[in-house]
């Protein structure tokens, strides 16, 4: 009797898991990469989150709101970037003298801190 319970006691502490025709079922050890590539995804999108957010750029994300950014580049040239509704342009500012007829649009001032307001007329 001691010899049936032993058997049994060794049959439950070794389970295996059997496929369909008996035989032991192998695991797949590709199976996790599946999930490291769905949270690779969260992570690159909270990332990009975070950085519109630091930059103050979240407002480049909503269709509705109108956003002007100047860039300097790493050469010394200026890009102006405009965002109305879903279109964005971007405008390069030269430093070349031109000529023509056109009509006077306000005046600009430079601040002690160096800011520049526009006063439209």
């Amino acid at each position: 009797m001691a010899l049936i319970n032993r058997k049994a006691a060794m049959r439950y502490l070794k389970r295996r898991r059997r496929a369909d025709n008996g035989q032991e079922a192998l695991e797949d050890p590709i199976s996790g990469v599946a999930n490291l590539f769905d949270a690779s995804i969260v992570f690159i999108v909270s990332m990009m989150i975070a950085l519109f957010m630091a930059y103050n750029m979240i407002d480049l994300v909503n269709p509705s709101a109108e956003v002007t950014i100047t860039k300097k580049g790493s050469n010394g040239q200026i890009e102006v970037i405009t965002k109305k509704g879903n279109e964005i342009k971007a405008h390069k500012v030269t430093d070349k003298h031109l000529s023509g007829q056109g009509e006077k649009l306000g005046t600009a001032y430079r601040l002690g801190d160096g800011r520049v307001v526009y006063v439209p007329e």
